[in-house]
């Protein structure tokens, strides 16, 4: 029987994963390509043959989502299976359009194909979007089931900008190990909140060999901690799923891919920023839920926000840095710098554009909606070098960095700077300490 000829259509993340668990040993099919979008500069690699297994002796090539439709009829492709996340339905079905005008199928692989079995109990993080509060939620879990004297691991979805074979497994328990493994902005961003407070941390490409290094980790493990990117849904098979929401973007939640899936598989759904969002919209947000997923618990939360340095924002002109993703395809227009400077009462928001350079003129090209804050992108050395010179010739006071890691570690900031955490802290009941504890019960996990 002649094998498919399929596409994997992608971003650097679940597309490898789609392949490592579904395509990988299946002789039904042929990946005779990948494609990448969303994520500067990671097309024109090739997935190694180290990882891609027996059938692909010469790996698989990855190209531009751009060349999608050339690529259709010289590859005669028989399939296309989309894995990437924090789209509109718009966007999903405009590109199925493409595929099935070349003749091609269209397919969205589900979780059933998808997860993996742990041994251990297993805790989801996921969220409807990208910037929602994902990764406080995951460090208040954590710290919530380290109270109870159990080992947490985290494992953070993909992002794997480097060196293919290399990052195949990846550990992070100390903050030089972000240097080892040469992480840009947007790893560090995740891996570095957690071992900062002493979380051991796994990240990757191969997210089978991942888990059973992650459930044998030399310093002890009895809960897997799965720590979402975007809004995609996880790749473990979970035990207790979070979802977080975000009432700065109402109706987002039904509205974007795979985000819905999150929230129609949580069995807690967390609306946070409540302290930050009106309450119109904070409504709207409880409503799409009980419609989507009537038996899902509802938690609210704040993200609370404190400042190192907070007399350096009062009263002076600011350049806000934010977090990158968030600001671009996650398309949210204001972040936790935004937030410190207009409570601690800024003069003036300094708009970066008119100083911006190299990759980051590009950014604010294709992202025109961002405003008078900078994305903070650091996927390669160039992205550096331009965030570095755009903030340092920039005409302002001080420099507030919203993101969650220290820029001021891996770039030199020649004017006063202070940074922005933020932390999750639920108002009410439920709270996380009940649901963990019904967790922790069931699982036998008390010690």
């Amino acid at each position: 029987m002649k094998r498919k000829n399929v596409i994997i259509i992608g971003a650097a993340g679940r597309d490898f994963h789609n392949f490592n668990t579904y395509y990988r040993d299946n002789e039904n099919y042929n990946v005779v390509a990948f494609t990448a979008t969303q994520i500067p500069d990671i097309d024109g690699r090739r997935y190694p043959a180290e990882l891609a297994g027996e059938l692909y002796p010469e790996g698989i090539p990855i190209y531009s989502q751009d060349q999608l439709t050339e690529l259709l009829h010289e590859l005669d492709v028989d399939e296309c299976a989309f894995a990437y996340s924090d789209i509109t339905y718009n966007e999903v079905m405009g590109v199925s359009a493409i595929v099935n005008a070349a003749g091609a199928d269209f397919t969205l692989l589900g979780p059933k194909n998808t997860m993996i079995k742990s041994n251990k109990p297993v805790i989801s993080v996921c969220a409807v979007r990208t910037g929602t509060g994902k990764s406080q939620t995951s460090r208040k879990i954590i710290e919530t089931l380290m109270e109870h004297d159990l080992k947490v691991v985290a494992v953070r979805h993909p992002m794997p900008y480097g060196d293919l074979a290399a990052q195949r497994v990846q550990r992070f328990a100390t903050v030089e190990d972000l240097k080892k493994h040469e992480c840009t902005i947007e790893e560090m961003e995740e891996y570095e909140p957690h071992v900062e407070r002493g979380n051991i941390i796994y990240a990757g490409v191969d997210y089978e060999a991942i888990l059973r290094a992650a459930e044998n980790d030399p310093d002890g493990c009895d809960v897997i901690l799965w720590d979402g990117g975007n809004n995609d849904f996880s790749f473990y098979e979970t035990d207790l799923a979070f979802t977080v929401l975000d009432p700065h973007r109402p109706g987002h939640e039904l509205g974007y891919y795979p985000g819905e899936v999150s929230l129609r598989t949580a069995d807690v759904a967390i609306i946070n920023k409540i302290d930050s969002a009106d309450e119109k919209s904070i409504k709207i947000v409880e409503e799409n839920i009980k419609k989507a997923n009537p038996g899902a618990t509802i938690m609210k939360a704040e993200s609370k926000i404190t400042v190192d340095k907070p007399e350096l924002i009062e009263g002076k002109r600011v350049l806000v840095v934010e977090d990158g993703p968030t600001l671009t395809h996650g398309e949210m227009k204001i972040g936790a710098g935004t937030v410190a400077a207009e409570r601690l009462g800024a003069k003036e928001f300094v708009d970066p554009r008119p100083y911006t350079v190299g990759k980051l003129t590009e950014t604010f090209e294709i992202y025109q909606d961002i405003g008078q804050v900078l994305p903070a992108m650091g996927y390669g050395e160039q992205q550096l070098k331009d965030l570095e010179d755009t903030i340092n010739q920039t005409d302002c006071d001080t420099v507030i960095i919203g993101t969650p890691m220290d820029l001021t570690r891996i770039i030199n900031i020649n004017k006063p700077c202070t940074r922005v955490h933020y932390d999750l802290e639920e108002t009410g009941k439920p709270n996380l300490e009940e649901v963990l504890s019904k967790f922790i019960k069931k699982h036998n996990l008390q010690k």
